[in-house]
């Protein structure tokens, strides 16, 4: 049984979230502060977290940014606001989706089952190997020289999508449609951070055989040379 967390000050919306989950045959458990989120994502190892982001604390982009440096849970952030700012910062810190409020239960039951499908682990996908590189997606974990390198959630999933399919070039708008789920230009930024951070994590160490390029004014192509690997061991 999956355990969802709701964390929201507004007692109504957190009343019937947790009976629509209840009812979905979910372990539902209630939040009512950033801080009291935090210590029940610890206790009860959440499955999926719904976070509100204007709390009467800290606000939901900080309980995000806290828990994305220890885990790859899914988020799911609810807001009144409507600015593209606002949405495309929650996207860069790590939520993997956006709930406008209002909302109908019904739309939330179904987010949730989307992003627990996409999350799903598959024993039977293979591991990624390009020269110093190793992925290791259904453990998810990937390393460089044998060291480990942290991604967040969606970091990996941008990293696996390119690296299946290499010197294939992806479009910003279809690697929003495949890892966020989202379309349109001003949801672009969200991608280039996406990249930017991945890279800054991958060049801790050496990786003379690939890289991740930037095709001016159109995506990103994940390169690999193994030539170049075979070169830098001799």
């Amino acid at each position: 049984m999956k355990t969802i967390l709701i964390v929201d000050d507004n007692e109504s919306i957190c009343n019937i979230l947790y009976h629509y989950g209840k009812e979905a045959g979910y372990t539902m458990v209630i939040a009512h502060t950033g801080q009291e989120g935090l210590t029940y994502f610890t206790n009860y190892k959440p499955d999926v977290i719904l976070l509100d982001v204007m709390l009467p604390d800290i606000d939901g982009f900080e309980v995000c940014q806290c828990i994305r440096k220890v885990s790859r849970v899914p988020i799911l952030m609810i807001t009144a606001k409507t600015a593209d700012q606002d949405r495309v910062m929650g996207l860069d810190i790590g939520a993997d989706d956006y709930i406008l409020k209002p909302f109908s239960c019904q739309e939330v039951m179904a987010r949730i089952r989307a992003v627990l499908r996409r999350t799903e682990d598959n024993p039977e996908q293979a591991d990624f190997v390009y020269g110093n590189l190793m992925i290791q997606e259904s453990r998810n974990l990937v390393s460089l020289d044998g060291n480990p390198i942290n991604l967040t959630k969606k970091e990996m999933e941008l990293l696996v999508l390119l690296a299946s399919h290499p010197g294939r070039v992806y479009s910003r708008e279809i690697l929003l449609d495949l890892v966020w789920g989202y379309s349109g230009e001003s949801y672009d930024r969200a991608v280039d951070s996406c990249v930017k951070r991945l890279r800054a994590k991958l060049d801790e160490y050496p990786h003379p055989c690939f890289s991740i390029k930037t095709i001016w004014g159109v995506g990103y192509s994940f390169a690999y040379e193994e030539k170049k690997h075979e070169q830098a061991d001799k």
